[in-house]
């Protein structure tokens, strides 16, 4: 007699996608692994998305639909982690989409291993369906890290934090969720979960399609900028994270210290290599503290083996003159466009 195969649940958020959705849930009811559920939440749409999630319940037994009031991608996936009933949990944003056999993949990865987070390698795809450049390879073959090894992939950001592609132990959860009201959320919920768990196996299958929309992968304004409040949510959570990081190192795995310090340095190097040159003032409070941060640590930037020659001179020079760097940088960014 066949075993009965563990549940797993697939939480897809869903927003005002109403053109993608539906290829989105057609490649999770095309997967391999027969018990499955897609929780599909509506996060107060507005464009008719909520309707057409309607009739795809109908249509297929496997999915089932709640609707509540904008709240956030964060908001949207807790909603569904409660619901949940799942042994194992995956998680699709609305645009994207999956290989068949992703979940089938990533559940005898971790019978296998005994790991209780199974990862799979992405792929990113833009309206074209052009490949553009990897964010995250994955690696020639299954490899499993122990969390203080996924860490330091993290914190050298060659790791992938993101729980798209992933297959989750869904007791991992139990008081846990995704912070509600920020971004870069995956990285802080998995970097919470590392130190109670043996570690997460990795496997080298491209099982998950990241989709590029214009528009909808951007937070840029009509000039390429960052408004002041997308900005803030956007590098201003990604310097939250890494002290959170820095401070959970120092306690957990205290022969990372230095590595998180340099993704603490490298995160603000990013925040002033982005935020628009009318916003470097002593009014932005975020901002001030970013550079006095610099100054504070000018001896760390210069001996930290870990960062290169040119993010010591951007860091140096931004805890120095940060306006003046930032202009000397977008200076020098539109020179190489016009070559």
């Amino acid at each position: 007699m066949e075993r009965q195969q563990d549940l797993i649940s697939v939480i897809v958020p869903v927003y005002n996608i109403k053109e993608y959705i539906g290829r989105c849930v057609d490649s999770i009811l095309a997967q391999s692994w027969g018990n499955l559920e897609v929780l599909l939440v509506d996060d107060g749409s507005t464009d008719g998305t909520g309707e057409l999630i309607d009739e795809l319940w109908s249509a297929d037994e496997k999915i089932r639909i709640f609707h509540k009031a904008n709240g956030g991608s964060s908001s949207a996936r807790n909603l569904g982690i409660r619901e949940a009933r799942g042994k194992y949990l995956g998680f699709v944003d609305s645009d994207d989409y999956v290989e068949p056999f992703m979940y089938e993949r990533l559940h005898l990865a971790i019978q296998e291993t005994g790991m209780p987070i199974a990862q799979g390698g992405r792929r990113e795809m833009d309206e074209q369906g052009n490949a553009l450049p990897d964010i995250c390879i994955p690696p020639e073959e299954e490899l499993v890290y122990n969390s203080e090894a996924f860490l330091r992939e993290l914190l050298q950001h060659k790791g992938d934090c993101s729980f798209c592609t992933k297959l989750i132990d869904k007791k991992l959860f139990e008081g846990h969720k995704f912070p509600e009201g920020k971004l870069n959320e995956d990285f802080y919920l998995l970097v919470q979960m590392l130190p109670e768990i043996k570690g997460i196996v990795s496997v080298p299958e491209r099982v998950y399609t990241v989709f590029y929309k214009s528009g909808s992968n951007t937070r840029m304004d009509s000039e390429g900028h960052f408004s002041v409040e997308k900005f803030s949510t956007v590098y201003g959570d990604c310097v939250d994270n890494a002290d959170m990081v820095t401070e959970l190192v120092k306690k957990q795995y205290p022969r990372l210290e230095k590595t998180a310090m340099r993704f603490g340095l490298y995160q603000r190097m990013e925040y002033l290599l982005h935020i628009p040159i009318k916003d470097m003032k002593k009014a932005n409070r975020q901002y001030t503290d970013i550079v006095r941060y610099l100054k504070r640590n000018r001896r760390e930037v210069l001996k930290n083996a870990e960062l290169t020659k040119k993010q010591k001179s951007y860091l140096l020079l931004f805890s120095v003159m940060p306006a003046a760097a930032r202009k000397g940088h977008r200076w020098l960014k539109k020179r190489i466009n016009a070559l």
